[in-house]
């Protein structure tokens, strides 16, 4: 039997299937209202400033971001911060990470320690979730996953910069080295020697010690008995204060001390002067040095109430390249932001851009080396060669 409509049913039948269509493609659109981001952090113990620094940088950023409206699609989306405390342990990193992954996030910004990013990277591998780091250590890239970004330059370019700075700015000859028995430190500490061997340093003193111990007088003693004039370290600023305590106690402080970039932050300026020179390289170029620092600047002092510790503007940064190539993607699928990072060249508000080769290695990463010098760390020259 043939089914007669009429003008009206005819019109209202093709209304519904117009509704049911478009509830249809609406429900293919997978991208969620809210996207969650990862911060993974130490923001407990001593490296808490630093790690509070980080995520102080995320938030600014997506208070930013969702305050203009962000869409995907034509699809107004929140971010939304979800903060951990790796502890500085690479044990928690690994607890955390799964904590994160369970959670939902779709990207993961962290972790400050290499030693943290490295146990975690996997994890987060597993689901495909992209993970941007501020480590240094190259061992977080070397392990082959398509998933790891770093922020800045690696530990291969920095060790070389102590061995060119020290060899053409220091007129000492007599070295020591010492180290925090971190996967960071020690592997730096291993590259910073091989460079300054090359350069013909003598290195008379070379010791490891823990990521914690602040208890330094048997050390100090050793470097006043071999008469040490260039003191390189890879230890953490608390650990450098600690040091120059020691130091001062036996009446030697006509010493240099270069250390990474662990010390150049603004609580090691307090030792400004106790020592004969007090010298930092590091990755992490100042946010005054860029020309959109200064405002970047106003920002999170309005919003924090102090200046960044370390490299807040980095991972602020890091957020806008993210939201970037989510938009671009049309998709917060963890592995369609995979994808984009790999491709875009990413606009970063204060540093300029953020790109990445095949390995995740950043390539407009630069070293520059610091002195510390009336409450500031003041550039004394940076390279992407040296």
């Amino acid at each position: 039997m043939q089914l007669k409509l009429s003008r009206r049913r005819t019109l209202r039948l093709l209304t519904v299937s117009a509704v049911a269509s478009a509830a249809l493609l609406q429900g293919c659109d997978s991208t969620p209202a809210v996207i969650k981001i990862g911060v993974a952090q130490p923001l407990s113990g001593n490296l808490a400033a630093l790690g509070q620094d980080l995520l102080n940088g995320v938030n600014l950023a997506v208070a930013e971001i969702n305050k203009e409206g962000y869409k995907v699609k034509g699809k107004t989306v929140t971010f939304e911060v979800i903060a951990v405390d790796d502890k500085g342990d690479e044990a928690t990193a690994k607890q955390v990470a799964k904590e994160l992954v369970d959670a939902g996030v779709v990207a993961v910004i962290g972790h400050l320690n290499s030693g943290q990013s490295i146990a975690a990277a996997p994890i987060y591998a597993e689901k495909d979730i992209p993970q941007l780091a501020i480590s240094t250590n190259p061992k977080f890239t070397a392990l082959g996953l398509p998933t790891t970004f770093r922020l800045v330059a690696n530990d291969v370019l920095q060790a070389k910069a102590i061995g060119s700075y020290s060899a053409s700015q220091f007129t000492g000859s007599r070295y020591a080295l010492q180290d925090d028995g971190t996967v960071y430190g020690k592997d730096l500490a291993a590259g910073a020697e091989v460079q300054l061997k090359a350069a013909k340093k003598e290195i008379l003193v070379k010791q490891s010690f823990d990521d914690k111990t602040v208890a330094f007088d048997e050390f100090a003693a050793k470097l006043k008995a071999e008469k040490i004039e260039v003191l390189v370290s890879t230890v953490s600023d608390f650990q450098i204060i600690a040091l120059m305590e020691s130091l001062k106690k036996i009446d030697y402080t006509r010493i240099t001390i270069l250390g990474a970039d662990t010390i150049k932050t603004t609580d090691m300026l307090k030792g400004t002067g106790v020592v004969k020179g007090l010298y930092a390289t590091s990755p992490v170029l100042d946010a005054r040095e860029f020309t959109a620092g200064a405002a970047f600047l106003d920002r999170y002092r309005a919003q924090f109430k102090k200046d960044p510790a370390y490299a807040g503007h980095y991972t602020y940064d890091a957020m806008y390249v993210l939201s970037s190539a989510i938009r671009r993607a049309e998709s917060a699928k963890p592995k369609d932001i995979v994808a984009m990072l790999k491709k875009i060249d990413g606009y970063a508000p204060v540093t300029g851009s953020m790109k990445w080769d095949d390995k995740g290695e950043q390539r407009y990463g630069v070293i520059g080396v610091y002195s510390a010098n009336g409450g500031l760390w003041e550039s004394q020259m940076r390279s992407d060669s040296w």
